[in-house]
Formats: structure tokens, C-alpha cells, sequence
């Protein structure tokens, strides 16, 4: 038994943020619903890089243990399909722009109506309320709006991307958080809620003290590249073979051990080094001292070394070192999971639960997989029913399910 065994999810969201949150989910165990349009489905089954003819890996990672259910929702039956599975579940998730669940008939005063203990989860580019509620919004867009975008890169060049959809994920994360929370006040009050998120809101939450520092200070925090400013040393450094290894000995104890497996350990007491702040104003020439020390070994080495004495250090990976990582694969951070064209690499559930542990039970199912099964069991449809449904381009049935 899985922790979220149980609870049922209708997804109606589509690109990264509500379907990452859907995947959170049903990696605990939740029966997840994806509702996907006859046809063409989620967006994210064309994204990305493809293996052979299948559909792209990210679609097989981002649609992991969901039902796929094609139903087309520009339709009366369709809608009104949708609206009957609703009644089922325990949580809505959506990510439309604000406004689109209302048009649909959707909306969460009319669900509740009839499922009064219904959360409803909306994740949007601003939120529901507020001046720019209605604005359509993506992760790049919130990122920049929150303040990410302006930290991320080199200080005297233009801002740049993380390399992640942060924004969408960050949005998908905290609303899988709000749906757990939304439940247990249900558990004791009998009725659900909306959970609302913008990923704008998601963004603004991670800025750790940016806005504390600028309202008590003014201080405006910039891009600062690998470096954390007045905390040192904590940097990537270059190697003897050509790679680059992470180390962050910026505390007194770990600088000291640092400074032991180096071979310099007067650096410990040089009175510039001597204590955070004094790193800190000398940042760049203890840097530099470091960088000048690993550059006389191999990377390997230096990660044997300083984990031996004790100092925060690892590796820079590629997707090729993170998949080979034994640590890695011993935790099940990393999986292979069985696919219709044989194993699919990809991360595993976090966190580990040890009583109730999630699982990748399969990866992401072919358009409609499930639609028949999930009609007869929900909402009762006989085989003659569905197919008339299907005959009308309501529904959509695809392959067997995985």
C-alpha cells in the first residue's frame, strides 16, 4: 500500500506544471486520471527528444502511473463525462488560465454542489485573484516576474535560464504540498477547497532573504555567478583531467579540514581566512589558492580525498555520471522502469517513505489507454455505451494500457 492509495486525482492540466504535480502524486500512489484530448493529447507527448518512433522520454516521465482518458471537452457529453468523473474524485487539478473551468461548467461552487468534499487544484500563471490574474502565463515569464531569472548567470552578462522548467515545477511541487493539506482539513472538517497557485507565487517563495535584505537594506541581490558572495569558499574548481568539482568548506570546521587535506593547513590560521567574515572579504585569493590546489589532481582523487577528511565536495555530472552513480541507483534515485520498447531510464519517487513507499509502476500510457476501463469503473458505462461515445469522437480509445 502506497501512501496516497486511495485517493483519486482528475487531471485536466497539460504542459509541465499541473501534470508534474499529477506525477508527484501518482508516484505515492494516487489514482491519477489524465483527461487528454481524442487525438493529439497532452502537449508533452510531441516535446522533447524522441527515442525511435515512440513518444518523446519526457512524456514518459511527466505521464508515469496516469490513466490515460481521452475525452474531448469542446463537446456537451464530454463535458458532462468530465463533470461525472469529478463527482468520483477526491481532488480537480488544473492548469487552465483563470476563468476556463467557470466556461466549462466546471467551476468549484457547482462541483461542490454535489461533491462537497472536492479539492480543487488551480495553478495558473498569476493565481486566481489579483490585476494580472487573467494574463496568460508561462514558467519563463514567472521566473522572471519572481526574481529568478535576474540572479541566475555570470554578473556582467545578460540574465539566463536555469536549464529546468523551475517555474512550472516549483508550481507543481507547492501544489501537491497545498492538495495534502487541502485533504487533511477535509479529513476533519468534511469539506474540500481551492488550492490556488501561481507559478509567479512559487518563484517569489524560493527567494530565500532577497526581499528581506532590499526592505531592510535596500541591497539588491545581482547574479553572481558559481560564487556565493561573502561566503567562501564554496565554488566549482578546475581540475588536473579537465573537470570541475563543487566544494563548500565554508564553515570553520570544513575550511579547516580543507585546508588539512591540501597540504597548507597554516592557511586555517592566516588571519585572512580566519573566520567567515575574513573569507569572505578575501573571497577571490582564497579561490584562486584552491583552484591552484586542484588543479594538480584529477578529479576522482579530490572527491576520494576530501570526502575522506570530512569536506563538502562532488563532481559536476552530466546525465551520463548521475545514471552510473551506484549511490544513486542503490537509493532508487535513479530507475529503469519496463517500457513497451524495453527499460526507460529515469528518476525515481522522492522522498523515500519507508512504511508506504511510492513506486514507478509504469511510465507514461498511450493516448486513451485507459479510457474504457476508467469509464466502466467509474461511472458505469457498458462496452455498447463507450463505443458509441467512441463512434462519435467523444472519447478516444487507444492501445492497452502498459
Amino acid at each position: 500500500m502506497s501512501a496516497l492509495s486511495g485517493v483519486r486525482v482528475l487531471e485536466l492540466g497539460q504542459f509541465i506544471a499541473a501534470p508534474y504535480c499529477g506525477q508527484v502524486l501518482a508516484d505515492h500512489g494516487a489514482d491519477v486520471i489524465k483527461v487528454e484530448r481524442p487525438g493529439s493529447g497532452d502537449a508533452m507527448r510531441s516535446w522533447g527528444v524522441h527515442s525511435g518512433d515512440g513518444p518523446p522520454m519526457w512524456w514518459s516521465v511527466i505521464g508515469r502511473n496516469k490513466r490515460s482518458v481521452a475525452i474531448d471537452l469542446k463537446t456537451d457529453q464530454g463535458r458532462d463525462l468530465v463533470r461525472r468523473l469529478a463527482l468520483t474524485s477526491d481532488v480537480l487539478l488544473e492548469n487552465f488560465r483563470p476563468g476556463t473551468l467557470e466556461r466549462l461548467g466546471l467551476d468549484p461552487a457547482s462541483l461542490w454542489e454535489e461533491n462537497p468534499r472536492l479539492v480543487v487544484a488551480r495553478i495558473s500563471g498569476f493565481g486566481q485573484t489579483g490585476p494580472y490574474s487573467r494574463r496568460a502565463g508561462f514558467g519563463g515569464v514567472a521566473e522572471s516576474m519572481g526574481g529568478l531569472r535576474y540572479l541566475t548567470g555570470e554578473p556582467d552578462r545578460p540574465p539566463v535560464r536555469v536549464g529546468l522548467a523551475m517555474g512550472d515545477t516549483l508550481a507543481g511541487l507547492f501544489t501537491a504540498f497545498g492538495i495534502l493539506a487541502a485533504l487533511r482539513h477535509r479529513d476533519v472538517t468534511g469539506r474540500g477547497q481551492v488550492v490556488d497557485t501561481g507559478l509567479t507565487d512559487a518563484v517569489v517563495a524560493v527567494l530565500e532573504s532577497v526581499l528581506a535584505e532590499y526592505g531592510a537594506t535596500g541591497a539588491i541581490r545581482s547574479r553572481s555567478g558559481n560564487t556565493l558572495p561573502g561566503v567562501a569558499p564554496s565554488n566549482i574548481y578546475p581540475t588536473q583531467d579537465g573537470q570541475w568539482v563543487v566544494i563548500g568548506a565554508n564553515a570553520d570546521g570544513p575550511f579547516e579540514r580543507l585546508c588539512g587535506a591540501m597540504g597548507e593547513p597554516e592557511l586555517g590560521r592566516d588571519p585572512r581566512f580566519a573566520g567567515h567574515e575574513a573569507r569572505g572579504r578575501h573571497q577571490q585569493l582564497l579561490d584562486e589558492r584552491i583552484a591552484g590546489w586542484t588543479r594538480s589532481l584529477p578529479l576522482p582523487d579530490i572527491v576520494t580525498l576530501l570526502g575522506e577528511a570530512g569536506v563538502p565536495a562532488g563532481p559536476v555530472n552530466t546525465a551520463r555520471e548521475v545514471a552510473a552513480d551506484p549511490h544513486f541507483r542503490e537509493r532508487g534515485t535513479v530507475v529503469e522502469v519496463d517500457g513497451a520498447d524495453g527499460p526507460l531510464l529515469m528518476q525515481g519517487v522522492v522522498p523515500t517513505l519507508t512504511a508506504a513507499p511510492g513506486a514507478v509502476r509504469w511510465p507514461g500510457a498511450a493516448l486513451g489507454a485507459h479510457t474504457e476501463e476508467v469509464l466502466r469503473e467509474t461511472l458505469g458505462l457498458d462496452a455498447a455505451a463507450i463505443a458509441d461515445l467512441a463512434g462519435r469522437g467523444v472519447v478516444g480509445l487507444g492501445e492497452a494500457p502498459c
